[in-house]
């Protein structure tokens, strides 16, 4: 049987009485935010938000971005680790279960230093990938050029926040490659393993 989204009680500042909130909105005031599923539009959409909205509400407290993340599409995901290197404050990245794909790219985003993995979290890099439909050449060709460019910002985040070469990142990114948390740590992706 689903148990659904758990109430918790909540009481704001200046009322008398709690009201019952679902347990993630819960979290969302104490600034941890969750990504625990493919990034598309709409949850790409609701964290900027969010972001947006704890930055402005109090610019000098960190947020902290849970991730079990498989991956999921690469202009949202883009968007998000775009968002998360203008506001104000530091975001933490935590990943717990999986960072693959674009979730590796959204832990990278977190602020160096404060990216963290859980000891039996796993990360997969690898390139982005087009739908490469069927339709007209000259529609394949541009969609084409879009995903080499994206594949080049991608490349440059990853330089820039692991330390490593690029053509180490290259030569990794034409393949998935799976690491454990402490490999993730080694390869720059993550500033440190927690203990268990």
């Amino acid at each position: 049987m689903p148990v659904g989204v758990p109430k918790v009680p909540f009481r704001a500042p200046g009322d008398e009485d709690a009201n019952w909130v679902d347990l993630y909105n819960r979290l969302y005031r104490e600034r941890l935010l969750f990504l625990a599923q493919d990034i598309n539009h709409e949850i790409a959409n609701q964290l900027m938000g969010l972001m947006v909205y704890l930055s402005a509400e109090d610019a000098n407290k960190d947020m902290f971005s849970f991730l079990n993340c498989p991956g999921g599409s690469v202009i949202p995901g883009v968007g998000l680790f775009d968002i998360m290197q203008i506001i104000v404050p530091d975001v933490h990245t935590i990943c717990m279960g999986i960072a693959a794909s674009m979730g590796s790219f959204i832990l990278i985003g977190g602020e160096i230093t404060k990216r963290i993995a859980l000891p039996h979290a796993r990360v997969m890099i690898h390139q982005p990938a087009s739908s490469y439909y069927d339709g007209p050449a000259a529609d394949f060709h541009t969609e084409s050029k879009h995903v080499t460019m994206l594949r080049d910002y991608i490349t440059k985040c990853y330089i820039e926040r692991t330390g490593n070469l690029g053509e180490v990142i290259q030569r990794d990114l034409d393949r998935d490659v799976f690491m454990s948390a402490t490999e993730a740590r080694a390869y720059g992706i993550v500033d440190a393993v927690a203990e268990g």
